[in-house]
């Protein structure tokens, strides 16, 4: 199976790739095209198909595998990724929220990824809002 964005992609948003961070994207892009397509299989759906379906698509999921690539190499490698940090003094007091919990390329991905590709939608109960 073909990934869903390419290395040029990665670096026409990105900019100037070094070496290492050209070696990681290659990994990645096909680990989150796998991870996407897993995510449509647990709603039922082939993501393929559906942008066999509708060609368009197949943009949206470029752009949906290219930030989570950018979410990924935008991680701090020399420690754990925080997106907020807090310190106190004499009350020995530390906290943070992880950028990305666990740091891999599933992990990355989040719902509104999931929503852009129609693979997640609002319910009510159980009763969908949307036709499929």
């Amino acid at each position: 199976m073909r990934e869903f964005a390419t290395l040029e992609n990665v670096r026409s948003s990105w900019g100037t790739l070094s070496q290492e961070q050209e070696d990681r994207v290659k990994e990645l892009l096909t680990d989150i095209s796998d991870a996407l397509r897993y995510e449509a299989i647990k709603v039922g759906k082939g993501l393929d198909e559906m942008i066999e379906a509708t060609p368009t698509l197949a943009g949206v999921a470029k752009m949906v595998t290219v930030d989570i690539i950018e979410r990924i190499l935008r991680q701090d490698k020399s420690g754990e990724p925080m997106s907020q940090f807090s310190e106190s003094a004499l009350g020995y007091s530390l906290s943070g929220t992880y950028a990305i919990p666990g740091g891999g390329a599933a992990n990355a991905i989040m719902n509104n990824d999931l929503k852009r590709l129609g693979l997640k939608r609002q319910k009510y109960g159980v009763v969908e809002l949307w036709e499929k």
